[in-house]
């Protein structure tokens, strides 16, 4: 059905689905890489891709050959470039799918989940207490939904009992776990001295240290929660999904907005 016509160009219905979805998804993506340097690669692709299009419209074979050949060549260097962006689209896509953010089936699948969090997250809780009142550095991460194999495989395997006594003797200063973070997941400590992919968020305060861009770097490519004690200030922070860091948390704070974020679906 023709709803427009401008010139030669008729606009249907159809069409402007076509817009609106291609709209929607440049946006998703654009929202799922903003505040990294792949965001400026992103527009810079956007707008060559537009040139290139102006110039094949106009006829200017030569320049259009030469941008169509750039064209196909960076597609490939953006799928290089953009992977860690490409999986967290694709994780997005299949959490949108999830039958478990459907309120009836929610309460199904969630139920032991509800009651099990708090004693779960206890020992947790607990060595960050005592970890900030002794100005002890810390970078704890606690697996919500997304899998952290190749995190994990990057420290020292664990996969012990998680308990208090335990994290505190691993990030007691100058041990040799003391660096890195600690990767929990089904109610074990997996891995200790584990790398996280540092932030290049330009935007971040230069106030925030190492541990700190680790916690909002892995953040950004994963929906885990990131725990994080300051060894200058004792100061209590979380990173979660979209690189959100929650500052000055004070510990019964901590404990509730843990336990509120890992319940959500």
């Amino acid at each position: 059905m023709l709803l427009l016509r401008l010139g030669f160009l008729d606009i249907d219905f159809l069409d402007l689905i076509d817009i609106g979805l291609v709209a929607f998804l440049l946006y998703q993506v654009y929202f799922l890489i903003k505040g990294s340097i792949a965001s400026r690669v992103f527009l810079g692709y956007l707008l060559v891709y537009g040139i290139y299009l102006i110039v094949r419209a106009l006829g200017m074979e030569l320049l259009s050959t030469i941008l169509g050949q750039f064209m196909e060549i960076g597609v490939l260097a953006l799928v290089v470039i953009f992977q860690p962006e490409i999986r967290r689209f694709l994780i997005f896509v299949g959490r949108s799918t999830n039958l478990q953010q459907y309120p009836i089936l929610h309460r199904i699948f969630n139920q032991k989940s509800e009651k099990q969090n708090n004693w779960e997250l206890q020992p947790v809780i607990d060595a960050v207490k005592k970890l900030a009142a002794t100005r002890t550095g810390a970078l704890i991460v606690i697996k919500k939904e997304d899998p952290l194999k190749r995190y994990i495989e990057s420290g020292d395997a664990l996969d012990a009992q998680l308990s208090r006594s335990l994290l505190l003797a691993i990030f007691q200063k100058n041990g040799p776990l003391h660096d890195g973070a600690v990767i929990i997941s089904d109610h074990r400590i997996k891995a200790a001295r584990c790398m996280l992919p540092i932030s290049e968020n330009p935007d971040l305060p230069a106030i925030l240290g190492f541990r700190h861009r680790a916690a909002i770097g892995l953040s950004e490519h994963s929906d885990a929660a990131v725990i994080v004690v300051s060894e200058e200030r004792g100061e209590i922070s979380m990173a979660t999904e979209g690189g959100e860091l929650r500052r000055h948390l004070p510990i019964h704070e901590l404990q509730n907005q843990l336990v509120d974020y890992l319940r959500q679906r």
